[in-house]
């Protein structure tokens, strides 16, 4: 008889969290475990990707940042109804309230998942912090266990008060079945772009907000310019596109618009990856950025700011530089494109040996299995 996980998670709109869950349980249909998926707010596109593949998946529709009474009783009907064997739950808001209701609707174990890493007062909305600094103070006794996706985020919460002894860390993991070098699909998209194989592309997978620092990618690419205007530069994410009219403006003002792709949130991320020649993060904030990994799985070489675990995902297989730094980001890309192309395809499969060996999908998900197992043992 499969014992039955309640995943609770603030949304599934398309955040790492919610693609790092939807992966997850991609990756255990075939184990010991029945899947329920509870968000406190809305389905969004993963929601239904997750209905898709067979899971329920209920919605509470909680407005963001105010804990609805009626949501909260609607999830204390629902576990009391399902009687799940654990409850995962996913970010802080999950943590807290889905933490205290599974006690209060039977005492039921609860495991919590942490995803930031830098709780700095102006990069993170205050109710946000006030929600971690309440699950601080409850992570004694409220959760089970406590993971956390990054060795980064661990410290930063064991330093605002988390309990050191409940916290494990299981880094996200690849799935190198779908992430793989792919010269076929390098020229696909290329031909969309209207660029040659030969074209140098750069190119960053992230949606539009200040932690992504797009920014800081742009005056980078206008420095690269001077020296090769042949170059071309890639952005792809959520409110990444030409009608975004912040950024389309910080690309017109350094003339850099012919240059430029802005092609959108898209499906297709392993097909983009395979088509650069270097995989950026020009980030100021990240706790284990999932684009990282992805890139070097389809072995290409990597430029990361030295934020979160970027650092510790890249390893020696690319280059990593200060965050907020233009100039040295142009730099690392000048030094990886003055490489041979030989000496190029060899960091790519350095780069994803390394993903493979230490952050593959299915390692990632037999250590998510066996926690919950030794929880309810």
């Amino acid at each position: 008889m499969h014992r039955h996980i309640c995943h609770i998670i603030t949304g599934l709109q398309g955040g790492g969290a919610e693609k790092m869950l939807f992966r997850l349980l991609c990756n255990t249909l075939d184990g010991p475990f029945a899947y329920s998926v509870i968000s406190l707010t809305d389905t969004g596109p993963v929601g239904q990707q997750i209905r898709d593949i067979g899971i329920p998946v209920n919605s509470l529709r909680m407005p963001r940042g105010f804990p609805d009474p009626r949501g909260i009783f609607k999830l204390y009907f629902l576990l009391k109804r399902s009687r799940p064997n654990l409850v995962q739950t996913w970010m802080y808001h999950a943590d807290l309230i889905g933490g205290i209701t599974a006690k209060i609707a039977g005492k039921l174990p609860v495991v919590w998942n942490i995803r930031h890493s830098d709780l700095a007062r102006d990069k993170i909305k205050r109710n946000t912090i006030l929600t971690a600094k309440a699950c601080a103070k409850l992570s004694s006794k409220l959760p089970n266990r406590i993971i956390c996706c990054a060795e980064n985020a661990k410290k930063a919460h064991i330093e605002l008060g988390y309990d050191p002894d409940k916290i494990i860390v299981i880094p996200n993991g690849f799935d190198l079945d779908r992430f793989v070098p792919n010269i076929r699909m390098r020229y696909a998209i290329r031909k969309k772009l209207g660029l040659s194989s030969e074209v140098r592309l750069i190119g960053m997978i992230a949606r539009f907000h200040r932690d992504k620092d797009h920014k800081n990618f742009i005056d980078a690419a206008a420095s690269l310019h001077v020296v090769d205007p042949a170059a071309h530069f890639l952005l792809c994410g959520n409110n990444v596109e030409w009608t975004n009219p912040e950024l389309a403006n910080q690309i017109r003002k350094k003339n850099l618009h012919k240059n430029f792709h802005l092609i959108g949130e898209r499906e297709d991320i392993h097909k983009i990856m395979a088509s650069l020649d270097i995989a950026t993060l020009s980030s100021s904030s990240e706790a284990f950025p999932n684009v990282v990994g992805e890139a070097m799985a389809c072995g290409i070489p990597c430029v990361v700011t030295d934020v979160g675990d970027s650092a510790y995902i890249v390893g020696d297989t690319g280059i990593v530089v200060p965050p907020r730094n233009p100039q040295a980001l142009a730099q690392a890309w000048k030094d990886i494109l003055a490489l041979s192309l030989e000496e190029r395809l060899e960091i790519g499969r350095r780069a994803r040996n390394r993903i493979k060996d230490m952050f593959d999908l299915r390692s990632t998900a037999q250590n998510y299995q066996a926690l919950w197992m030794s929880i309810m043992v």
